[in-house]
C-alpha cells in the first residue's frame, strides 16, 4: 500500500459521505507509530492497546475541530501523549504504578509480557526510562525513538523549545547515570 497523505485523508473527510473511509486511512497510516509511542510510555501491550483505542476515539470525536494549523501527526501525537499521561496518572492514583522507584523491577514485568521481545540491554534502557518523570519520559521518547524535531515536539507537548531541550538533556543524564550504575 502506498503512503497516504494528510491531504488525501482530509479530502475524504471533508467530502462528508466518506468520513469512515478517511478515518480508516488515518488509522492505517498512524496506528503502528502511535502504538509504539504509547507503548514506550505505558510499557505493556494491553495497556498500550487501551490507550491507542482511547486516542483514536478522541481523534474521531475531534477531527472536525482540528484547525489544520499544525501537521496532523503532531496533533495525533499530542492526543496520544496526553492519553498516555492520563492513563499513567489514573494507574498511579489506583496505586498500581510503582515505576518511579528504583526498587520496582520493570524487567520482571517486561519479561512476563508475551509481547516484549527485547534483550537485556533493551530491558535496562526501559528501566532507566521508567524512572524518569512523565514529562521527561515523553520528551525522551519523542526525541530518542521518534527522532522528532524540537519544534514539532513543542506543538505536541505545548512547551517551549528551550524547555524541551533542557528536559531532554536532564533525561539523557539520568538515563546515562542509571545505565552506568550497574
Amino acid at each position: 500500500m502506498s503512503k497516504v497523505t494528510e491531504e488525501e485523508i482530509f479530502a475524504k473527510w471533508d467530502a462528508g459521505d466518506t468520513k469512515e473511509e478517511a478515518f480508516k486511512l488515518l488509522v492505517t497510516a498512524y496506528q503502528e507509530k502511535l502504538y509504539w509511542h504509547i507503548r514506550r510510555m505505558v510499557h505493556f501491550h494491553d495497556d498500550a492497546d487501551d490507550v491507542v483505542q482511547n486516542t483514536f476515539i478522541k481523534v474521531w470525536r475531534n477531527l472536525d475541530k482540528f484547525k489544520r494549523q499544525s501537521k496532523l501527526y503532531t496533533w495525533l501525537y499530542r492526543i496520544a501523549t496526553n492519553e498516555s499521561l492520563t492513563f499513567l496518572q489514573k494507574k498511579k492514583r489506583k496505586g498500581t504504578v510503582a515505576m518511579e522507584t528504583k526498587d520496582y523491577d520493570l524487567s520482571a514485568d517486561l519479561k512476563a509480557d508475551p509481547y516484549f521481545d527485547g534483550n537485556e540491554i533493551q530491558l535496562k534502557l526501559q528501566q532507566a526510562i521508567a524512572i524518569l518523570p512523565e514529562k521527561q519520559k515523553a520528551v525522551f521518547n519523542l526525541r530518542y525513538f521518534e527522532e522528532m524535531k524540537y519544534d514539532e515536539m513543542s506543538e505536541v507537548l505545548d512547551t517551549s523549545v528551550g524547555a524541551l531541550k533542557a528536559s531532554y538533556h536532564h533525561a539523557v543524564k539520568k538515563v546515562e547515570k542509571f545505565l552506568k550504575e550497574d
